[in-house]
């Protein structure tokens, strides 16, 4: 990558990370910051580490039972590997003053050889408890997430990169995994083990134990340092990963455009950026995570020989044991080693909570307004549609509609056609309630869509997109996609009805053919008239077609078209289309312009009025 590269791609993620830090800046003042594309720069330090904690343990509150159990064992574990080392006392000393026997050094070998493999066994009971907790409260996030990205407004997912998502679920979900499998357990343990050593040494040598924790404060001092810089980059790191995501995601879903443009190389180049910034920032993460190890294990090397030196002298001038000595020495690493690996745990623990506040930001993200306790769903819908002086934008500075009025009777055929970014797909946007309007009103039947059920309004509303998307699964079983509870006749008459019947049953297991990635084996018009089926099907009485059928050649559009006219004679039908030639027969021809409405009548009065609609219609002006 040249230098020139580097610097517009520098500057072009700089610019989004400001972006996203000003957008995202009350979050970060609740949750701190989440992922997206860009947030790959300075990170300010959590606001809710408390929460996090409190919100992740929630998740292991259903087995309680259990967790007292691991608990117990550990308890078990660590205190029988700290009495294993006592009894070494008495086996040293009865070889230093001559008592010592083989019977004595055979009965003090055995009981430590119990002792530890007591410890072993509670510790291998206790780790494949925790396995099962920590994966049962993974179990539980993960499905806590997805039903919330479920019930998440549009909005969300046109701010936010569909890697990045992912990115929530897979990579963040794990490291919060690896926390509850390894770091609570260990915490716990080393917790006990700290307790307890420090016990024993003040009952061994007070003098001694007071040298021990002298060392103490110098070793948490130091820990706490290197804690704080290891903070501050595994955030960071968590950031950049979502960043890389997103981009690798929205790079191989769109590798037609890449290579069809020769964006190969640029693509690569801006690959590389972040792939560089995301191993800057691990560097610096794994750094300040992986230096805490040597640090403490060097002072913990200078507490023992502080220790051995002291205790020497002890047992020259004061008379101390020599067993009494050679299990301090033990206990002075012991009483290091929890140090140090409570120490290690703080990097696991801040990737994990790194990871955990972007799960709970996509959690505590709002989501849609939820029904009001007066919302209705009434037995049937007809499919009257009034929209009355209508008025929207995506973003308050940016009004998309002015002022749209018009109408739709039971059975009707409206067209709405105009040039790109007239607002055609934002009025059906809106009839779907995907987003809610600024002003006026939308009615179906005489009631305001906001007074009716969310999920009852759009239960009576069939889409076709310009976009395909088919899910994995059977032929079959992405048409009843569009009513769960239809027949494998019902589903049939719904191929037949969209010209669909005679390829599927071309394909090697006809409707039964298992499709996968988007329908990756089948054309792009078949998996259109796949989508148009799976609207077939459906009994909603309001059917919105986007450029239904863009996709598919003009002999298939027209059995479409023969088939669309008897589905839609029992449907109010709002069609946006730029081959105007499919709306001829539409009751009413809406023409938009720039957020408003200019023209509005049937094919024949527009073409009489050799307005913006004749243009169009008769290629005197291309639409933009």
């Amino acid at each position: 990558m040249d230098a020139k590269t580097f610097e517009r791609l520098d500057l072009k993620y700089k610019k989004k990370n400001e972006e996203y830090m000003k957008a995202h800046a009350n979050d970060m003042m609740r949750h701190g910051p989440g992922g997206g594309r860009g947030p790959a720069g300075k990170v300010g330090k959590p606001k809710n580490t408390k929460e996090s904690i409190g919100r992740l343990f929630s998740y292991i509150k259903k087995d309680t039972w259990k967790i007292v159990i691991v608990l117990l064992l550990v308890v078990v574990s660590s205190l029988t590997n700290l009495a294993g080392t006592y009894v070494l006392r008495p086996v040293m000393n009865s070889l230093t003053d001559g008592t010592g026997t083989v019977a004595i050094l055979a009965k003090g070998l055995g009981v430590m050889a119990l002792l530890y493999a007591t410890g072993i066994i509670a510790q291998y009971a206790y780790q494949r408890i925790m396995i099962g907790v920590s994966q049962g409260a993974l179990e539980r996030i993960r499905n806590d997430l997805f039903k919330k990205v479920g019930r998440l407004p549009l909005k969300y997912y046109d701010t936010n990169d569909t890697g990045d998502i992912m990115s929530r679920f897979t990579n963040d979900v794990d490291t919060v995994g690896n926390m509850l499998n390894n770091t609570v357990v260990s915490i716990i343990s080393g917790v006990i083990s700290l307790v307890g050593t420090l016990f024993l040494m003040f009952y061994t040598n007070w003098i001694l134990a007071l040298v021990t924790i002298v060392m103490a404060p110098v070793m948490v001092k130091a820990a706490g340092a290197v804690a704080k810089k290891s903070r501050k980059y595994y955030k960071q790191q968590q950031a950049a990963l979502g960043s890389l995501n997103g981009y690798v995601e929205e790079t191989i879903s769109g590798q037609k455009v890449v290579k069809v443009f020769n964006h190969e190389r640029a693509a690569g180049d801006e690959f590389d950026y972040l792939n560089a910034d995301l191993r800057n920032k691990q560097l610096k993460a794994q750094f300040f995570g992986g230096i805490m190890g040597p640090v403490m294990g060097n002072l913990g090397q200078m507490s023992y020989t502080i220790v051995s030196v002291v205790g020497g002298l002890l047992c020259v001038l004061r008379g101390f044991d020599i067993g009494g000595l050679t299990i301090f020495a033990g206990y002075s690493r012991q009483f290091s080693r929890p140090i140090n690996e409570l120490s290690m745990q703080v990097t696991e623990i801040f990737s994990a909570l790194a990871g955990a506040e972007r799960v709970f930001d996509a959690m505590d993200t709002p989501p849609e307004l939820p029904d009001s306790d007066e919302a209705l769903a009434p037995e049937n819908l007809r499919g009257e549609i009034i929209l009355d002086n209508v008025t929207f934008g995506y973003v308050p500075e940016k009004t998309i509609l002015k002022n749209v009025s018009f109408y739709a009777k039971p059975g009707q055929k409206i067209a709405l056609v105009g040039s790109t970014g007239a607002g055609k797909t934002t009025i059906t946007n809106l009839i779907t309630r995907f987003y809610d309007i600024d002003e006026g009103s939308i009615s179906i039947d005489g009631i305001d869509i906001r007074h009716l059920k969310r999920d009852y309004l759009r239960q009576n509303i069939a889409m076709v997109l310009q976009d395909t998307h088919l899910f994995s699964g059977t032929v079959r079983e992405n048409i009843r996609y569009g009513r769960l509870d239809a027949t494998d006749e019902e589903v049939v008459e719904a191929a037949k009805l969209a010209s669909a019947h005679s390829f599927i049953m071309r394909l090697e297991n006809g409707y039964d053919t298992m499709l996968e990635g988007d329908g990756a084996n089948l054309s792009q018009g078949q998996r259109q008239l796949l989508n148009i089926a799976r609207a077939a099907i459906s009994k909603a009485p309001i059917l919105i077609l986007d450029e239904a059928t863009s996709s598919v050649d003009t002999r298939t559009e027209r059995h479409i078209e023969h088939g669309m006219d008897r589905l839609m004679k029992t449907r109010t039908t709002i069609v946006i289309a730029h081959r105007l030639s499919t709306v001829r027969n539409a009751n009413a021809i809406i023409v938009l312009e720039n957020g408003e409405i200019i023209e509005r009548g049937d094919h024949d009065d527009l073409l009489q009025q050799k307005g913006r609609y004749y243009e169009l219609y008769t290629g005197k002006k291309e639409l933009d």
